[in-house]
This record gives C-alpha cells, structure tokens and sequence, in this order.
C-alpha cells in the first residue's frame, strides 16, 4: 500500500495553507492599521510640559511625576536661597594680629585637628591652623620683621611654605630640602624680612594634597611701601578658593555658608582671589566687570577687564571692582557642578551686595 497522499488530499492541503496565510495577513495589515491610528490621534494630543520629544512625531505619556518633581526643585533651590548667609560653626581667614617683640612681629599658629561645619549640618574633619580654616589671615608690611611659629598637634609630620614670598633658601618650608619635618609635637621657627609686597598664601608642603586638602592653609598679604593709586580701595577681601576634601569652598564654607561680599554703591572693592586646591576655578562676577591688577603678588603692565577670570592651582590674581550698580549680584564659579545641582546651589557660590 503507497504512503503517498492522494492528489485530492494534497489539493485540499494547499488550498488550506493558502486560506491561512491569507488570514494571516490580513489580520497583520489590521493589527498595524490599529495602532497607526492609535498613534495618531495620541500624536494630535496637546503638547504638555512632560513631551520630551524635541520635535519627535512618537507619543509621549503624561507623566505628573516629572511636574511635582520640577516643583520640587524649585522648592530645593528657593530655600538655598532664602537660606544665604545661612550660620554654621566656625569662621576662617580671621585677622591675626601679632605679638611685637624687640621690632620683630611674631605669630603663633598650631596644627591641630578638629571637625569643621562646611555648611548648615554638615560637619567634616579638618586640619587646621588656630581652629580655623581658612587659617589666620597674616598682613604684614614689605620690609617688617617676621616670626612665625609653628606647633604641630597633628598626628603626622608637617611644614610651613609661604607661597610667593621670595625668602631664603633655609625659610622655604620644604622637608628634607631646607629643613628636616616638624614632627608631632614639636615647632618650628621661620624668621625673615619681607622681601616682596603681594597678595601670597602660606601652607603645609608635606603629604600636601591631604594637609592642605583637609585645611592647612591660609593668606599671607604684604602691603606695599608705595601703593599704588588703584590700590586704594573701600573693601579689601580675600576669597581663598578650595576644592579637596572638604568639597567646593570659598573661604572654608560652601553655599549657602558662605560670606557675601558687601558694599556701598560708588565704593570699590578690592578681592585678592587666591587657589589652594587641585582644580582650576573660573570666578565670575554678575551685573559688573572686575578690572585685574595684579597676578601672584605682580603689578600687571596695564590693568584689564573681565567679567570670568580663571584662576589656576597656586594662582593669585587681585581685581578691582567698581560698585556702580546697586542689587544683589551672583558671583561663582563657573565650571557649573562647582556652583548648582538639582538640590540648589552649592559650593563656589556667594553675592557682591551693592547696598544704596
């Protein structure tokens, strides 16, 4: 007996096969028209604050989500905001007035470690000279006498190097190429005669990248024997400008911590912008230019303006800025993770207050 189909059988088989792919088909076509349709009219909807599309033809689900969240950080940056100056414990870069011994003017600082509130709550370890960070802020005359001594409270060795002070080889603050480290409990003494007048920074240059990152820093200013006629200012600041392990601070506190800057309208001011950290930090000023005098403690051959001033690890630049318009004025860093967030501002943020 053959196995073979019959022809009827093999004819009902092919027209059954072609019946259904026939079917099959069809009710593609349908499936596709269906939703084509469907997203056309979900494309004739109105445009809402959710479409993300950017011209895009595809639906776009209502998401309320993304609404309370955009009025959520609304909310986040509104209170950043409200909340500047806000208080914390601690203030650095405080005027450290000296002890006169025999015409010498002589300054104590001490290394030690603390906890340090960079912002409203959040406290950090640091390193700090005289419980502050910055440390104390140091002027001094070109030409004085100074001593300046160092007690090390820290759990590891430490130096002194005064930044952009032209000393001799023995006063450079350098271990093991000038002097021998200053251990744990012991001090040391550097004596010298400014040499050069300028805006100069002082700072541990041992196991630096921590010492300094954690807090051991602090502004050395040298008035000069002969200002100049642009020197001659309402308000001198200093803002020293840091980014280790404290995160982005401007004299040691981040926003909404930090101190603005306040003025009368038709004074000038005068800011000694100093880098102690790893990164480069454009500083931009709102509503008013800043005109540049001086670079690492050095006259500039003419003075020049700008709005953005970059300035680099271990850089100085001194600007002037004319008060001419009265307001509220955002001045930060412009590298923008250094400045907001989606929480609000932070870190490198503060305001020239013009006042009438």
């Amino acid at each position: 007996m053959s196995n073979r189909p019959s022809r009827q059988a093999a004819e009902s088989r092919r027209a059954f096969l072609k019946t259904g792919a026939l079917t099959a088909l069809a009710g593609g076509v349908l499936a596709a028209c269906d939703k084509e349709s469907t997203a056309q009219r979900v494309s004739k909807k109105p445009a809402t604050d959710s479409d993300q599309s950017g011209g895009s033809m595809a639906a776009h689900p209502v998401t309320p989500v993304a609404t309370n969240a955009a009025e959520d950080m609304d909310r986040m940056h509104e209170a950043g905001i409200k909340a500047f100056p806000a208080k914390t414990t601690g203030k650095g870069n405080q005027l450290l007035e000296p002890k006169i011994v025999g015409g010498v003017k002589v300054y104590e600082l001490t290394a030690r470690t603390l906890k340090w509130e960079t912002s409203p709550g959040v406290s950090v370890e640091a390193w700090a000279y005289n419980d502050q960070v910055p440390g104390p802020q140091i002027r001094v005359r070109e030409g004085d006498r100074v001593r300046v001594i160092l007690k090390n409270e820290l759990p590891e060795s430490t130096a002194v190097h005064f930044h952009g002070l032209e000393l001799p080889n023995e006063m450079d603050g350098v271990p093991f190429i000038t002097q021998p480290p200053i251990k744990p409990g012991e001090s040391f003494t550097y004596e010298f005669t400014v040499p050069n007048a300028g805006s100069h920074m002082y700072h541990s240059h041992h196991n630096a990248a921590k010492q300094v990152g954690l807090g051991l820093l602090g502004a050395f200013i040298v008035s000069p024997r002969s200002p100049r006629e642009i020197e001659r200012v309402d308000v001198d600041y200093v803002m020293v400008l840091n980014d280790g392990m404290h995160g982005y601070t401007l004299n040691g506190k981040g926003f909404p911590a930090t101190e603005p800057l306040v003025a009368k309208l038709g004074q000038k001011v005068r800011i000694r912008f100093m880098n102690e950290g790893l990164m480069i930090h454009p500083m931009h000023l709102h509503g008013m230019h800043m005109t540049v005098i001086d670079k690492d403690g050095w006259p500039q051959p003419a003075p020049w303006k700008c709005d953005t001033l970059n300035i680099a690890p271990g850089e100085r630049w001194d600007v002037i800025v004319d008060c001419t318009m009265p307001g509220t004025w955002a001045f930060h860093c412009h590298i923008l993770p250094h400045a907001e967030s989606p929480h609000g501002m932070i870190g490198m943020v503060t305001a020239l207050v013009v006042q009438k």
